[in-house]
């Protein structure tokens, strides 16, 4: 008959509990469990738990590099039986990237079998393939058994694993990171340890070096599958210093001649992370629905190398000008998005720069080094407290042999007969007799000398700092070498400056170079006129609409759009509107936000310098270059704490700069007072008291000040007459000269 089970009574008086106090309690363990626990790695190893578990599952089953391989199956079944209950389809997913050269710069795990491939394929099931530690992965274990690291109790509690690995190399760096966590995310490049290793060297000589000394020898990632980086070295070395950014990877392709003028472009190595059969799959759709113009076909040769060939439709398409739009409009080209977030020490989530990754690991290499030195210290008393025993008893061997045969304590007798320690004579005891000949005791004599001259070397290492950091220099050294064979060392990444000029545009090469004249509404609607029309009067607009600005330009030029939040949109003239009708609203052509207005309108020039200003005053000098953007959403230029606004766009023509407020005051100050920005809030221009800037203006002081009335009449003040009104940045200013226009504008 089954047994019947009571369940306990629930309790007379629950306690109550508020929803959204418990709500929030338990989501912050699952965040802090999803940090810690799985998503960003430790800054000393540069591993996740999830991969610290799999090297030290692998180096419990001894699959060392030289060793037999083992099914990947008997790896995952050990690596989730004792360490990591999270599935093991997850784990093995995670010993594959180790496996895949495209995956890791410096491959963790040698797979034997289907490990996938570049084209995206999966790996075969884990009972089909085999695997084993490479050297690189046990470079990160050198030690393990030596006291180096701590462990702590597993999931279950019945075994032990390890909080961090030894890591003879900067892991974290040689291979990168990726991760997403819960509020925050981890992106890391993998680099050339060889670099890493001669950077590191430079911080133990310099221990104050900065990012911008370690980039001499760290120029950049060094992705495992190659390709070119194309970003400036200002923008990498400030992706560096702020731990943040991104860089821009380019395939590798040259150009091969064929017959009679003909010619393919072929590629030889794509961008990190891309799968090659969906980059081509992607390029022949974008082929078939007419939106590569200059492409003739694609076709893929790839053997164990990459080599995907593209026909130009013409031979007479610049091979820079095809391959420049392949750029723009596929995954040849991408970006790598940058945000070294990992866990400082252990325990603190915190982005930090490429200085302080280095620095991370190495004090912990010093950790690591005192601590094996320490045990090794330990053994080395253990064997002389031995070795001190067994010269007693070759001194004294027939009182011994006595003593083992009479005694019915022989253990205690020796003590008590020769003064030995329990270890002593514990080892004495267990000593076979074919052990004491005459030459085992000068060996012991040897080896008790060398021992007392390796404890005494330990000991001057464990009081001597600069003696610590020679050892870890030496063992940065040997690692450097070890990590230079095969081919590993070299570097696969290069970096060159994206080609310049028209020829980068895919529509400057398509769209026939005609005059326009670019016009502007109240309202936002945009549109072109053939031709350069001097007389706009006849104009017609929709509505109660009427002309906002209007200027020459071209069909393959770039125009600027300034919007009263900050952000500046780029337009290209030769997908503006034309003909006879009343335009369209630029919006349809740009992500304006809502509520906010167009500011200016004005032709891009490379290379222009402009003063941008907000309502507020605040202001600074930003080239054009740095204004451009490749998307709707434009580009955040000025930073505007609302109610403020972005009031001015003139171009920094000239030494001095005229300010006025709408407190009619006006001030001119030197240009170099006014910094050089790519984008921030700037500095104040102009002191008001209860009002904001009303125009200003860029001018040569010795040409004099010049404006426009409403009557279009011009008017110059010359240099010796501005005295009054010249100052410095920030002052409050003085009136106007006489005859200034009444709505405070320069015109």
């Amino acid at each position: 008959m089954a047994k019947t089970v009571t369940p306990p009574a629930p309790p007379a008086d629950p306690d109550p509990i508020n929803l959204r106090d418990a709500l929030e309690e338990r989501y912050l363990a699952y965040a802090l469990s999803t940090i810690m626990g799985r998503a960003l790695p430790d800054a000393r190893d540069g591993l996740k738990p999830v991969h610290r578990r799999i090297l030290y599952g692998m180096h419990i089953l001894k699959l060392d590099p030289g060793t037999a391989f083992k099914k990947c199956a008997k790896i995952v079944g050990d690596v989730m039986g004792s360490f990591h209950p999270h599935g093991d389809q997850a784990i093995y997913d995670a010993l594959v990237r180790l496996a895949q050269d495209f995956s890791s710069r410096y491959p963790l795990i040698e797979g034997q079998g289907n490990f996938g491939n570049i084209d995206g394929d999966s790996a075969a099931a884990y009972r089909y393939t085999e695997a084993r530690m490479t050297d690189a992965a046990r470079m990160l274990l050198e030690g393990i058994n030596e006291d180096a690291i701590d462990f702590r109790e597993n999931y279950s509690g019945d075994q032990k694993e390890p909080i961090v690995l030894p890591s003879a190399y900067p892991n974290l760096l040689a291979n990168g990171a990726q991760g997403i966590a819960v509020g925050m995310a981890t992106s890391i490049p993998p680099h050339n340890a060889g670099e890493l290793c001669d950077a590191a060297l430079y911080l133990v000589a310099h221990p104050r070096a900065t990012t911008d000394q370690l980039l001499n020898f760290v120029p950049g990632p060094d992705f495992p599958t190659g390709g070119i980086v194309i970003d400036s070295a200002e923008s990498i070395a400030e992706t560096y210093r702020a731990g943040r950014g991104s860089f821009r990877v380019r395939a590798k392709w040259h150009k091969e001649e064929g017959n009679r003028g003909t010619w393919v472009a072929v590629v030889t190595e794509i961008p990190y992370g891309v799968q090659k059969s969906r980059l081509i799959e992607k390029v022949a759709e974008l082929l078939n629905e007419k939106k590569l113009p200059m492409l003739g076909d694609i076709r893929d040769e790839s053997a164990e190398d990459v080599r995907i060939v593209l026909e130009p439709r013409a031979r007479t398409i610049d091979p820079v000008v095809m391959m420049e739009s392949m750029f723009r409009n596929t995954e040849l080209e991408s970006r790598f998005s940058v945000n070294m977030n990992v866990l400082v020490d252990g325990v603190v989530p915190r982005v930090v720069s490429l200085a302080e990754a280095l620095k991370q690991w190495l004090d912990h290499r010093r950790d690591v080094l005192l601590r094996r030195s320490r045990h090794r210290l330990g053994e080395i008393d253990h064997r002389l407290e031995v070795l001190a025993g067994m010269l007693v008893v070759f001194l004294n061997l027939d009182e011994v042999i006595r003593i083992i045969r009479e005694e019915d304590e022989p253990k205690d007798a020796l003590k008590a007969r020769f003064k030995l320690s329990d270890v002593q004579a514990n080892y004495i005891l267990d000593t076979r007799l074919r052990s004491l000949r005459r030459l085992e005791e000068m060996e012991l004599r040897k080896e008790n000398d060398a021992l007392s001259k390796e404890k005494q070397e330990i000991e001057e290492l464990l009081g001597d700092e600069s003696r610590q950091w020679k050892a870890i220099a030496w063992q940065i050294r040997e690692a450097k070498k070890r990590l230079s064979v095969d081919g590993l060392g070299k570097r696969r990444t290069q970096f060159e400056t994206a080609p310049e000029g028209a020829a980068l545009e895919l529509e400057e090469a398509m769209i026939e170079r005609e005059p326009v004249t670019l016009v502007l509404s109240e309202k936002g609607w945009i549109r072109t006129l053939k031709g350069h029309v001097a007389d706009l009067s006849a104009l017609q607009f929709k509505g109660d609409d009427t002309l906002k600005t209007s200027f020459l330009t071209e069909t393959t030029a770039k125009i600027l759009l300034l919007a009263t939040n900050g952000k500046v949109f780029t337009l290209d003239v030769g997908k503006l509107p034309g003909g006879r009708g009343f335009g369209e609203p630029v919006r349809l052509m740009s992500d304006i936000d809502e509520g906010e207005d167009i500011v200016c309108v004005m032709p891009y020039t490379a290379g222009q310098k402009m003063l941008i200003v907000a309502s507020d005053g605040r202001g600074f000098v930003v080239n054009q270059d740095e204004m451009l953007s490749s998307t709707r959403k434009g580009r955040a230029v000025l930073n505007i704490d609302a109610p403020e606004k972005a009031r001015v766009l003139v171009p920094a023509d000239g030494d001095h700069v005229a300010t006025i407020g709408e407190n009619r005051k006006v001030l001119i100050f030197k240009l170099a007072e006014i910094p050089e920005m790519a984008r921030g809030k700037g500095v104040k221009l102009q002191k008001y008291k209860d009002a904001g800037i009303a125009d200003a203006r860029v001018f040569t002081l010795k040409e004099g000040l010049s404006w426009t009335d409403s009557a279009g009449r011009n008017f110059i003040v010359p240099k010796v007459e501005l005295k009054d009104w010249i100052g410095t940045r920030s002052d409050a200013g003085r009136l106007p000269p006489k005859g200034f226009p009444k709505n405070n504008k320069f015109g």
